[in-house]
């Protein structure tokens, strides 16, 4: 089973490509992470885990849902983690966190999609984005090739800067920066409540109209990018930029 979460779109695009190429289910977690319970899954085929990759690592949310949910059947996991640039030593947190859920680590592949932080980056515009897309499918080809044989995907190379990144630096990004004061909506805001939808952590209420945000964020960018109106912003870091679905 194929089990993968998603603020904008490239986990999910990642997890119905696999989903094709293995004729394999896909989970989209956000029902399970908005509702608070724990996952109780099974699966005779291998878990593919499809997930952004937030400061380096897992995101938070899906490293707690896999640490505290039962998956039963298959004991192979592997993880595809979608990224900007590199994941740094992620690999090494995700095999340690098999050990804790007793699975058995299958390996972690980066695959390289659209820029999404806009809390912090800057996301390609439609072509540029479809490009990258256009590069990421023989890596997910690739990555099916090996799950289909029972192979272990390949270890990537990590050196001590990786090893910083998804480390301290990782900690002290959740510390500083993964914060809710920035967001801010304009008059722009249509009251449609899509934001809320889209929360995965129901941190984000309808306030007379207006969406406020509580302190339980992940920075997933689903309200900001999903805005139909571009009513959100955060701070003036996203003011200007292109909000980023992926489109395809």
């Amino acid at each position: 089973m194929i089990v993968y979460f998603t603020g904008t779109g490239n986990s999910r695009y990642c997890a119905a490509f696999l989903g094709e190429q293995l004729g394999d289910s896909c989970l989209d977690v956000l029902p399970l992470l908005q509702s608070g319970a724990a996952a109780d899954l099974r699966s005779e085929r291998p878990w593919v885990f499809v997930t952004p990759t937030y400061a380096w690592r897992l995101p938070r949310l899906v490293r707690d849902l896999i640490r505290g949910g039962r998956f039963s059947g298959s004991r192979d996991a592997y993880f595809v983690m979608t990224c900007g640039e590199d994941i740094g030593n992620a690999a090494a947190w995700n095999r340690r966190l098999c050990e804790e859920a007793g699975l058995r680590y299958r390996g972690t592949l980066p695959v390289v999609m659209p820029e999404n932080y806009i809390a912090l980056f800057t996301a390609p515009g439609a072509e540029e984005a479809k490009a990258i897309l256009a590069e990421a499918r023989p890596v997910l080809r690739q990555a099916a090739d090996w799950i289909r044989a029972g192979a272990d995907f390949p270890a990537g190379n990590t050196g001590g800067l990786d090893r910083l990144k998804s480390g301290p630096v990782n900690s002290l990004f959740y510390r500083f920066y993964v914060r809710t004061g920035p967001f801010t909506v304009s008059d722009a805001c249509v009251s449609c409540g899509k934001c809320q939808r889209l929360c995965p952590l129901g941190n984000i209420r309808i306030q007379e109209g207006r969406p406020v945000w509580g302190d339980r964020c992940t920075h997933c960018m689903a309200c900001i990018c999903g805005c139909p109106a571009g009513a959100i912003e955060y701070g003036q870091i996203s003011r200007g930029k292109p909000r980023y679905q992926c489109p395809e």
